[in-house]
């Protein structure tokens, strides 16, 4: 199902975790609403002023699959409210968590490792996060800034 000119419901849910350990991960028709909203606030244009093709890496999780993937209880993932995209080839992981933060609506934004976290709801926080890992991979967030102008 197509969800904008460039991204499809199908990208966004897919996930190989799922696929390995057999985990149905359809979402219900409030989570497909939500990842509209995602798409059309902030992963299109996102993709739009990027522009080059952008690589969803986790959007829809259902309980099981955010449960397997360690992702905390009450991620917008389970909402279908969030996205972590990889860069593309040639742009670092802080170039595209800056092209997001001035040019797009979001409610969370986290540069994470190798991703950067993208969500959006109706009354969005704008809320900046960095992600840093100890050596046990558990992540420690730090509030970020960026001159939007």
């Amino acid at each position: 199902m197509k969800l904008s000119e460039h991204w499809t419901l199908e990208e966004l849910v897919f996930s190989s975790t799922a696929i390995r350990f057999g985990i149905d991960n359809t979402p219900p028709p409030e989570a497909i609403e939500n990842l509209k909203l995602l798409v059309n606030h902030s992963l299109e244009p996102l993709r739009v002023v990027a522009g080059v093709p952008l690589h969803c890496d986790s959007g829809y999780r259902c309980p099981q699959l955010n449960s397997k993937v360690g992702g905390i209880r009450d991620s917008q993932h389970l909402l279908g409210q969030a996205a972590d995209i990889v860069p593309p080839p040639g742009v670092s992981v802080e170039e595209l968590f800056e092209l997001a933060a001035r040019n797009v609506a979001f409610d969370q934004l986290i540069q994470e490792g190798t991703w950067v976290h993208i969500s959006y709801r109706a009354s969005c926080r704008g809320e900046m996060l960095g992600a840093t890992f100890d050596a046990n991979g558990k992540a420690h967030y730090t509030p970020r800034f960026i001159d939007k102008a």
